[in-house]
């Protein structure tokens, strides 16, 4: 049997070789000849699994090392017998950490403090939910939308996305792109929407690229509708992303909320856990972690302890530097993208006491 693996995702050279004959290959290389005689495909979100990459090959099932399947053709995939997987939460925390450090940085700016914000969380799966642990740990306050939850589960503790957006002073996106069915969320986030906004909220969108139509977004901003955004998941990736929006955001990344070395470790560990339930076989996985250079932070002579806490670990303006200075580095950006650890390999010392049970609630060690 032969597996191709994405060659860019970590820890997995070697952890299959006894099991398949495995192939690694770089996404920008895996097409329909370099996947025809391979039984299982390993990959992320760059690979689209279309029948342009499927048709004739011998792919009988795909892991994909990320949360999102909007790259997989289910349809094509379920008439053609492929089954699929995808590696659910791996990263949440990973973008948890991205927005929480954006909105810091934002109240920095702007003079704030987290309880004088509302912030509206739209969509809250794995990643809504992890985004809804850090923040209101630190003391923002939270609307909720989620109409598929608000139906399985009861209206109570849900809100319409038209009272977040009269309501909200931040609004985050962090839906899956569904473009058929009961709840569309392509285009969620549209011109209809932008103009509905009561509060001139800070509107960011680190959920899937499609979800928020990216003219109007900038057209908001132009229009005074929001007061900045922050976007790392773009239209029409990596090569089509309207690059407008770089000169107008108050952060813009490269698609890297969720690109933490743990939310890749989580990723690349589901990958093989899937891929063994496929073979039928047991397969350790137990690779060696690297830890921070820096993974003690001195809080002694900080004046704003949870912020200063935060960017140690992560500053996404250092990730908003390097697109803008070649936005057609895109994909590049992601392929090379730095190391990278969320709070919980970090230990902070010299913080006053009253900080401790948050710091200790984000994750950091004492």
């Amino acid at each position: 049997m032969k597996i191709v693996v994405d060659g860019h995702i970590p820890y997995l050279r070697g952890v299959l070789d006894a099991y398949a004959n495995v192939e690694y290959v770089p996404a920008e290389n895996i097409d329909n000849r370099a996947i025809k005689e391979a039984e299982v495909l390993i990959i992320r979100t760059p690979t689209k699994c279309t029948p342009a990459l499927l048709s004739g090959s011998k792919c009988k099932f795909i892991m994909t090392a990320s949360i999102g399947i909007d790259h997989i053709d289910t349809d094509y995939c379920q008439q053609h017998g492929i089954m699929w997987r995808n590696s659910p939460g791996c990263n949440a925390y990973s973008v948890a950490q991205y927005v929480l450090a954006s909105l810091l940085l934002y109240c920095d700016k702007k003079n704030l403090t987290p309880t004088e914000l509302t912030v509206g969380v739209v969509g809250v799966g794995n990643v809504g939910k992890a985004v809804c642990d850090y923040l209101s740990k630190v003391g923002f306050k939270l609307m909720l939308n989620d109409p598929p939850r608000a139906e399985r589960e009861g209206s109570e503790g849900f809100v319409t996305l038209q009272e977040i957006a009269e309501q909200c002073d931040v609004i985050t996106m962090h839906t899956p792109l569904i473009k058929e069915g009961e709840h569309p969320t392509r285009h969620l986030a549209d011109s209809n929407l932008f103009n509905s906004l009561a509060r001139k909220p800070l509107f960011i969108n680190s959920a899937r690229g499609g979800v928020v139509d990216d003219k109007a977004l900038y057209q908001a901003k132009q229009d005074g509708k929001i007061s900045d955004f922050v976007v790392d998941t773009w239209e029409n990736e990596p090569n089509g992303i309207y690059t407008p929006l770089i000169d107008e955001a108050f952060i813009a990344t490269s698609h890297i909320a969720g690109y933490s070395d743990d939310g890749k470790f989580n990723g690349s560990r589901t990958s093989v856990e899937e891929v063994a339930k496929y073979l039928g076989v047991d397969i350790e996985f137990t690779p060696n972690r690297a830890t921070p250079k820096n993974d003690i932070i001195d809080l002694s002579k900080s004046k704003n302890v949870i912020l200063d806490a935060v960017l140690a670990t992560y500053n996404p303006l250092e990730d908003f530097e390097r697109l803008k200075q070649n936005p057609a580095n895109f994909e590049k950006l992601r392929v090379e993208y730095p190391f990278r650890r969320e709070f919980g390999a970090y230990r902070v010392t010299g913080a006053e006491e009253h900080y401790l049970p948050i710091l200790k609630s984000l994750g950091f060690n004492e």
